[in-house]
């Protein structure tokens, strides 16, 4: 699933301790259909909606198969991605969370965004609309965003997700961690800072060289 531009550290410390050669012939994920590898039935309806928005305007939000979080949690995001006023497509999926959105609060997202309980993820990535991810950062996940170039907003939750987002917005530099955890207004303000900001531009520019170099 991996490539040399992405872990060329890694290679080549276990090619020096195993003395075997070792090939990275990834990424290969294109190459499977999405749905094949999805434990949840993907709500295809986020297309024709992503159709409808302006190139590069979408923030799109999805935490994987496994995370957990509160209702205060969710609540924290929802209003994070509201007040940003950038349009998103968030995935809510069954199991993140205990309890619901209050309806107030979910009238007001409807207006500015869509919600699915999953989504097409490698059609959604795809997408002209999509400028950016709010992510999880498991790593299918990453390289999924690396390979078609969509910078990372990243919030780990659990295990290798809190390297992966080190490797994101510390070593590749083409992401931004939540370091204050789930807040709204850090929220909209990484949001913000990626869409419109010096930062994301220059976020956007080394995502563009890196998705490069994973295509050779």
């Amino acid at each position: 699933m991996s490539c040399e531009e992405l872990e060329q550290d890694s290679l080549s410390h276990a090619r020096e301790d195993f003395k075997l050669p070792m090939f990275a012939i990834g990424p290969s994920h294109s190459n499977f259909p999405a749905s094949s590898s999805s434990l949840f039935t993907q709500d295809e309806t986020c297309i024709p909606w992503l159709d409808k928005q302006q190139d590069k305007s979408v923030i799109y939000v999805s935490f994987g198969s496994l995370a957990k979080m509160s209702r205060t949690e969710l609540i924290e995001i929802a209003w994070g991605l509201s007040n940003s006023d950038q349009p998103f497509l968030l995935v809510v999926r069954v199991g993140l969370v205990n309890g619901t959105i209050p309806q107030e609060l979910l009238e007001r997202l409807n207006e500015k965004g869509k919600i699915v309980k999953w989504a097409p993820q490698q059609e959604v990535l795809k997408h002209r609309a999509v400028g950016g991810f709010f992510t999880h950062n498991g790593w299918n996940s990453v390289v999924e965003s690396v390979c078609e170039g969509v910078p990372m907003i990243c919030l780990p939750f659990i295990w290798d997700q809190f390297l992966n987002a080190r490797f994101v917005s510390e070593v590749w530099r083409v992401g931004m961690h939540l370091e204050n955890r789930i807040e709204r207004n850090e929220i909209e303000r990484a949001i913000r800072s990626l869409f419109l900001g010096n930062e994301g531009e220059a976020i956007r520019e080394r995502m563009k060289v890196l998705k490069e170099k994973c295509k050779t």
